[in-house]
């Protein structure tokens, strides 16, 4: 396999920021429009109890044998064919079946109940959230296919039609009557689901096609690859071992399998993330569980929580996810699960350590530049956002202004966990869930408790909790796997934040402040003119101060990919 898998990581990571970056501007936009349009009755119902089923049911279903199933490429021992991988990945339908029933149950008839004007609306949505992501989950196993090919644009662009699609829906339903807001959702839900299935099926036919005609053209020419790429494209080239030579192969059962159905080892380890998923789950929407669950708060403080939250974790949901999802797919393609990092090639592992170094360097300083700004500039963004009555009473800003510090956070946990992920063994991720399971009942106690002291806020403070126990640990991890050997750069050092940057971090904080003062009060455009000048001086301080890396990030964007 020629493939570049450094490289396409790097390419996936640009290209998911930049076309999330493209598609939350878009809706951006749709979303102040909602806010201004639909109750915030409402909102907290779509936003928080619909989606958190959706969540549920997707995270539960396939996170645990896609994360398994993408080690498989490095996995020493009974390895997986690609028969035995399809049909993992169709398992995630079945699970998704079974799983629906219990969800949609304790969705209708556990949780807090809404109010008897939106009940009915309410049912359909849940039913529409079901349907959806069962629907959703035929598309995973090309889904994944793309993703071992490194086809970088695939998933990025078809995300991106997915939320636009919803979003236009839903807007479009709603601007005709405002009424059927939930009904709306739903609706624009399912018919944005199928955009994941037509678009990764009607993909894979066409290049499978194009690369038979792509390998026809090659022995024409006696397996001269310039004339080939000339004559057909150059997405085509070191394919060798692409298996399929119909999208009818990405079903289950029409692959040759010469082996089981299933493969044991690939089994043991999905067993093993699945009851990690399901902590992980906890953890990562604790707070909407505790919000479902018990009548914390009511649905229009919930709708004010989802936003600020929402806002507050743009740069995770368009930078680090990205970032992490690739880095994740990196390291499980260069450092193998079961075997000790001092046995492996030590190239592979000085280059991983390199990667997770600068990695760490680079989400680490936008979560610091997230926080410092975040402080100066909460309200703002949020009365462009939402308007003057969304911001009134000062809690949305409130919440963002800690949202900034959880941000920082955000980033060290989710590169740092993600490398643990990757490498662990299956008898290492066991442990790990012991400790996940304390992890996930202290983040609801502390989630219940602090919310009863300090209100929304208590649920930001108990997810800083919860992200500081995990980075403790994975930090722990990776400290140990690295102490073997003095030759390996330790990679942890790039969490450190150097002077320079220190510097400018500090210089920028107080002249916000002080812009926030005495500037915002006269001119919120000045203001942010102001905070823009300070964005580029910090940035500038962080480019000097880390030239090479700045450098090598530059030209593995610019670069193009081997495979689109």
């Amino acid at each position: 396999m020629g493939r570049d898998v450094l490289k396409s990581s790097l390419l996936n990571a640009s290209f998911s920021i930049f076309f999330q970056i493209f598609c939350r501007a878009i809706t951006f936009a749709i979303n102040a429009f909602i806010l201004r349009n639909v109750e915030h009755d409402v909102l907290g119902i779509m936003n928080v109890r619909l989606l958190l089923l959706e969540s549920t049911l997707l995270f539960l279903s396939k996170e645990s044998i896609s994360r398994a199933a993408l080690s498989s490429t490095t996995q020493q021992k009974n390895k997986c064919s690609w028969a035995q991988l399809i049909n993992q990945m169709w398992i995630t339908v079945p699970m998704c079946c079974i799983l629906a029933l219990p969800c949609l149950y304790i969705w209708l008839n556990v949780l807090s109940p809404v109010n008897d004007i939106h009940q009915s609306a309410y049912k359909f949505g849940c039913i529409a959230m079901v349907i959806s992501c069962i629907f959703e989950l035929t598309a995973e196993a090309p889904a994944f296919v793309g993703q071992v090919f490194c086809f970088v644009k695939l998933k990025v662009i078809l995300d991106t039609i997915h939320i636009f699609v919803r979003s236009s829906v839903f807007v479009i339903l709603v601007m005709n009557n405002k009424s059927i807001a939930i009904y709306a959702f739903g609706i624009a839900q399912f018919t944005s689901c199928l955009t994941i299935i037509v678009g990764n099926y009607l993909f894979f036919h066409i290049y499978i096609k194009r690369l038979k005609i792509y390998r026809d053209v090659l022995k024409k020419y006696d397996n001269d690859k310039e004339k080939a790429r000339n004559e057909v494209g150059i997405y085509y080239e070191n394919m060798q071992d692409f298996p399929f030579n119909s999208v009818i192969d990405m079903i289950p059962g029409v692959l040759k399998n010469p082996g089981s159905i299933f493969n044991s080892d690939l089994n043991i380890l999905v067993l093993s993330f699945i009851k990690q998923g399901i902590l992980k789950q906890v953890l990562t929407e604790g707070e909407k569980y505790v919000m479902s669950i018990s009548p914390v708060l009511d649905f229009k403080q919930q709708a004010t929580y989802d936003v600020v939250n929402n806002m507050g974790s743009l740069a995770a949901r368009f930078i680090f996810r990205p970032i992490e999802d690739s880095s994740y797919f990196y390291f499980t393609q260069t450092i193998a699960r079961d075997i000790p990092l001092k046995d492996q090639d030590k190239e592979k592992v000085k280059e991983a350590s390199k990667v997770l170094r600068n990695v760490c360097k680079g989400v680490t300083s936008i979560g610091l530049i997230g926080f410092v700004f975040g402080q100066s500039y909460a309200g703002t963004v949020l009365l462009l956002y939402g308007g003057q009555e969304f911001v009134a009473g000062g809690l949305p800003e409130l919440l963002l202004r800690w949202h900034a510090l959880a941000i920082i956070l955000l980033a060290v946990n989710g590169i740092t966990e993600g490398y643990m992920f990757a490498t662990n063994t299956s008898k290492q991720i066991d442990t790990y869930n012991y400790y996940m399971a304390i992890f996930s009942v202290t983040f609801l106690l502390l989630s219940y408790q602090l919310t009863n002291l300090f209100g929304p806020v208590g649920f930001i403070l108990a997810n800083c909790c919860n992200m500081a126990f995990r980075i403790t640990y994975s930090t722990s991890y990776i400290t140990k796997q690295y102490k073997y050997s003095s030759e390996v750069p330790f990679p942890l050092e790039g969490l450190i934040p150097g002077k320079l940057f220190s510097f400018a971090l500090i210089v920028s904080f107080i002249a916000c402040k002080y812009s926030e003062f005495r500037i915002l009060p006269k001119s919120i455009i000045y203001h942010i003119l102001f905070g823009g000048i300070f964005t580029i001086f910090t940035l500038l301080a962080w480019i000097i101060e880390n030239r090479d890396l700045a450098l090598i990030a530059y030209r593995k964007i610019r670069n193009k990919p081997s495979n689109d």
